[in-house]
């Protein structure tokens, strides 16, 4: 069993009101060296939660956390940094649009799955 860490991706478009809708969850296990992003934009809800919020550069940011978990060029400076640092950099507080929820703990022996369950469990 590793331990991991574990954060809800949220679009928040009007942050003064604290209303969000959960899409994605980022998941880092530094035992598997594992870090990957899961997310899902559901447009009509998104659209009737928020009409004039621009899906596209929302879709657009949410690609970015792809890429910096995955680590490569496309994922900018922050994308060449080692895993732990991405993770924190990627769950770092912030007021913008999209938003992660405060860090959670587990343990898991397999990572992938476990992202898929909590993806399952509070987004889908």
């Amino acid at each position: 069993m590793h331990v991991f860490e574990y954060a809800v991706l949220r679009v928040v478009p009007r942050v003064e009101r604290e209303e969000f809708l959960n899409v994605g969850v980022v998941l880092y296990c530094r035992g598997l060296g594992f870090l990957q992003v899961r997310w899902l934009l559901p447009e009509a809800r998104l659209h009737a939660f928020a009409p004039a919020l621009d899906q596209a550069e929302v879709a657009a940011r949410l690609r970015a956390f792809e890429q910096i978990c995955q680590g490569r060029a496309a994922g900018g400076v922050i994308g060449q940094l080692p895993v732990a640092e991405r993770f924190r950099w990627l769950t770092a507080t912030r007021s913008t649009v999209v938003q992660c929820s405060p860090l959670h703990p587990g343990r898991t022996a397999d990572a992938a799955a476990t992202l898929a369950r909590l993806f399952e469990e509070l987004v889908s």
